[in-house]
């Protein structure tokens, strides 16, 4: 699928991925509505560093899909909306006043959960590529 250059490019892309996944999961644990981002200095604190990593999240992914020449992601595809998870970067980098603390409350419960362990299998399997 890759050479071993862009092997490594791709696992640190996803080791990086996995990092923020694994930091918003942290930060997401003190959230219990979407209220709770916005009525405190705190809350908007965690908003704001969930949405970066978020942004980092995307971008990292929109580079692996160019490092493989679009060839990862679609083994993947059936379980993670990807066009979503890059979407949402261009989103939150380009509106950033208009973050919905509702979306990022979905995105948080719902999504990361299966990406951080898409995530993980994606390392997996690229290590074990050894073409």
């Amino acid at each position: 699928m890759f050479d071993k250059n862009s092997r490594d490019d791709v696992l640190a892309a996803l080791e990086n991925i996995l990092f923020s996944l694994r930091l918003i999961r942290e930060r997401f644990a003190f959230i219990e509505t979407s209220d709770d981002f916005l009525e405190s200095t705190e809350g908007l604190e965690h908003l704001d560093s969930i949405s970066m990593r978020l942004i980092a999240i995307g971008e990292g992914f929109k580079n692996i899909d160019k490092l493989t020449g679009r060839m990862l992601l679609p083994e993947f595809g059936d379980e993670i909306e990807w066009k979503g998870i890059k979407g949402i970067r261009d989103k939150l980098s380009h509106h950033y006043f208009d973050i919905d603390s509702e979306i990022i409350f979905d995105i948080c419960e719902s999504k990361l959960p299966a990406l951080e362990e898409t995530t993980q299998r994606m390392i997996e399997f690229v290590l074990g590529d050894r073409r």
